[in-house]
């Protein structure tokens, strides 16, 4: 539970990964943001799009407080990451394979500032990089570039999460309570403090 970012998409042109790492190496120096970097050249293949060979490529940075952020690859181009590729790669299942090809990042608790750099390089990596990229932003700004609309949803956020946090420390589960009663008597009492009805 925070306030992140949902994106999917895919390399380009897969000549420009080396290129696409240095960038984003650089951003990461810049920042002191940790950095791993995966392989840095996609394999030669006959029939591009179609070959996932179990590896990774590209590069992930994470900034103090946030979830990596993936610009890692499969060997057919899409964005994904070792913990899709791991529970996903093997998928048949069209509904469960989708899952594949879905990244997020949660930004909460890195702070506003982090977030719009984030969303910043995305847009800038989107133009030059990437293709079919799309990204949901909870906070917004991807949207509408606008500080004062994320400000707003990064409060919203924090609220939500002292009222849950505030919710179980001072609602203890009773003895003999179902799981499914006790998120139910939760739900209640955190509705009634946020002053919903």
């Amino acid at each position: 539970m925070g306030l992140s970012i949902h994106y999917s998409g895919r390399i380009g042109n897969r000549a420009s990964l080396p290129d696409l790492i240095e960038e984003v190496k650089d951003i990461a120096n810049i920042h002191q943001w940790k950095l791993s970097v995966f392989k840095e050249e996609f394999p030669v293949q006959d029939d591009e799009g179609q070959l996932v060979d179990g590896e990774l490529y590209g590069v992930a940075f994470s900034p103090p407080n946030c979830e990596p952020v993936w610009l890692s690859f499969l060997s057919n181009g899409q964005m994904s990451t070792p913990v899709a590729l791991k529970f996903f790669g093997e998928q048949r299942d069209e509904d469960e394979k989708k899952y594949l090809y879905q990244l997020s990042t949660k930004t909460q608790f890195a702070g506003i500032n982090v977030h719009q750099v984030i969303i910043h390089l995305l847009k800038y990596l989107k133009e030059k990089y990437l293709e079919d990229f799309v990204l949901l932003d909870e906070g917004q700004y991807w949207e509408t570039n606008d500080k004062s609309v994320l400000e707003a949803n990064f409060s919203r956020y924090t609220l939500l999460l002292d009222i849950v946090e505030d919710g179980l420390k001072n609602l203890p589960m009773k003895p003999g309570e179902s799981m499914e009663a006790y998120f139910e008597r939760m739900t209640k009492g955190l509705k009634r403090k946020g002053g919903q009805k």
